[in-house]
């Protein structure tokens, strides 16, 4: 059984560049590489949909050197993913609070979610700027302000409302979660949707998180009793 959903919390650029006698960058630079090598990988093994925790809101607190760096790195890699996104049917979108990208920075996402939502390939989300519980805030901000307009009803709220209010409506929850490089946290990521995911740690850094790592993470969600709420797939509750 292939998830149709993994979402990854790519960890361990730094550490592994320091490893190598390099810096910091240097690992963040490969780990961007990595990206694409493991977006076709997923899209054989038959996932649909894989999301990229890329920057978080906390990022903003590391060195600003370092912070610049990402900022730049990631720009750069969203200009490239425009011929990536065509050579592999890619549809790429980004989620998070993006207005605090300087403008060239949110018109480049713009056009590349424009130029990719019409391809059939892979669905990746990459998230820049993201935090889940500033996603939960402004998600509650739009609620009230359409509250307020009369566009919104108290008594309307359930789970599938304040979904569609979050970064990622319209996209299934994550069924897998994968972080590399050891660290055994969500790290403030997609809080709300990883409610019922399966998770798996790897030790291995992100750099070197490749086509067969990923196929090992997949065979050991496969391997696992998949249950909801003590309703294993395929059951059905007598309730």
């Amino acid at each position: 059984m292939v998830p149709n959903h993994v979402a990854i919390i790519l960890d361990g650029n730094g550490r592994w560049a320091k490893a190598k006698g390099m810096p910091r960058n240097y690992g963040h630079t490969m780990g961007a590489k990595n990206v694409e090598v493991i977006s076709k990988a997923a899209y054989d093994l038959g996932i649909r949909y894989l999301t990229l925790y890329a920057f978080s809101t906390e990022n903003w607190n590391r060195p600003k050197s370092e912070v610049n760096a990402l900022m730049a790195l990631l720009e750069s890699y969203l200009k490239n993913c425009l011929k990536t996104a065509k050579k592999n049917h890619i549809r790429v979108r980004v989620i998070g609070d993006v207005t605090r990208l300087n403008e060239k920075f949110q018109k480049n996402i713009k056009e590349l979610e424009a130029a990719s939502e019409n391809y059939d390939g892979l669905r990746l989300q990459i998230a820049i700027n993201y935090g889940s519980r500033d996603e939960m805030l402004r998600a509650m901000q739009k609620m009230l302000k359409e509250q307020e307009k009369g566009e919104f009803l108290t008594e309307e709220l359930n789970e599938e409302k304040f979904a569609s209010y979050l970064d990622t409506a319209g996209i299934p929850d994550p069924d897998l979660l994968i972080r590399t490089s050891g660290e055994q946290r969500l790290s403030n990521y997609l809080l709300w949707q990883l409610a019922y995911s399966e998770f798996y740690f790897t030790d291995t850094p992100w750099p070197d998180f490749n086509e067969e790592e990923l196929k090992r993470a997949v065979e050991a969600y496969s391997a696992r009793d998949r249950r909801y709420g003590g309703i294993g797939e395929g059951e059905q509750s007598n309730v």
